[in-house]
């Protein structure tokens, strides 16, 4: 049951139209009492009908209450009240080139302010160089489950737990690897043609980071089982059916450089720390050849090195 505004008004009047109009008897009536009957109905039925045109002008939308097309334009184009919300003008995402190229990092968002201000930013040119015996890094990696994203901004390989590096007392348990093209570190200004970035965490949240650096030669196999489970859509998540056995991309000499650096994509965080093991590995022009399709430039530039200590294995 529903109630429609101004039928009170309109109940009395039918209520006096059914008490003053003949029975349906068909009671004989004088003609002076018929022609009377017959005008209070013509009265209350125009009653009826102004009242009810008042009822659906209430209820009509302004554009619909006049037909003049400039006093439309004119309602139309009014201001909005104060308290009207207004659409937040989207923020541009970061990226490599463009709008949101990595020297406009820092303005982007409050949170990758450390883009600009930093004075710990990676990656750097490995050069000036102490060399000193530095530990081996012990790998605890095995073959593992794994599935690949296309993240929009690189490939990444996502591992099952169970992967970890031990290196100055620390463990690191692996989080995820990546690549980019070309490498972005440098060593005495030689760049390659990709780098794979390894990061790990402690349990205190401490990051460490392992470069691989590939240069053109020969197929990689580990290299290979990733491209061969890519997803086929950016954002998409790909899960291997197969294992994927990290040591297969370690370099034979695992002398490595280190310093103190960030990551090399916002939000650029700092207190790092990066090891970049000095041999490259090589692979195919093939597979170098399939990155490049997807993601022809995702390096960041060179950032000031600001008199940083970088360690050098004998």
């Amino acid at each position: 049951m529903f109630h429609r505004p101004g039928l009170g008004l309109l109940l009395p009047a039918v209520l006096c139209l059914s008490l003053l109009l003949p029975a349906a008897s068909g009671a004989a009536e004088a003609p002076a009492s018929e022609a009377s009957s017959g005008q209070l109905r013509d009265r209350l039925a125009e009653r009826l009908k102004d009242d009810s045109a008042t009822l659906k002008l209430k209820k009509t939308p302004d554009d619909v209450r006049t037909s003049n097309p400039v006093d439309l334009r004119a309602r139309r184009a009014a201001p909005k009240p104060a308290g009207a919300a207004s659409a937040a003008k989207p923020s541009t995402p970061w990226a490599y080139t463009g709008e949101g190229a990595p020297d406009r990092w820092g303005q982007l968002q409050p949170e990758f302010r450390q883009c600009a201000v930093g004075t710990r930013q990676s990656p750097i040119d490995l050069r000036d160089t102490i060399k000193v015996d530095q530990e081996q890094i012990q790998f605890d990696y095995k073959a593992s489950s794994f599935s690949v994203v296309d993240t929009g901004h690189t490939i990444q390989v996502n591992v099952a737990p169970g992967n970890a590096i031990q290196v100055m007392g620390r463990r690191y348990e692996l989080q995820q690897f990546h690549f980019h093209r070309p490498s972005e570190e440098r060593i005495n200004g030689r760049q390659y043609d990709m780098v794979a970035h390894l990061v790990h965490k402690d349990e205190q949240g401490r990051l460490a980071v392992i470069a691989v650096l590939l240069e053109r030669g020969q197929d990689q196999a580990l290299i290979q089982t990733v491209w061969n489970h890519l997803p086929l859509e950016r954002g998409d998540t790909y899960a291997a059916p197969v294992p994927i056995d990290l040591n297969q991309l370690l370099p034979r000499d695992r002398a490595y450089f280190s310093y103190m650096g960030s990551l090399t994509t916002p939000p650029c965080t700092e207190g790092v720390l990066w090891m970049v093991f000095r041999q490259p590995v090589p692979v195919s022009t093939q597979q170098i050849s399939v990155f490049t399709h997807l993601y022809p430039m995702n390096a960041r530039p060179l950032q000031a090195q600001s008199g940083r200590l970088i360690k050098e294995s004998n």
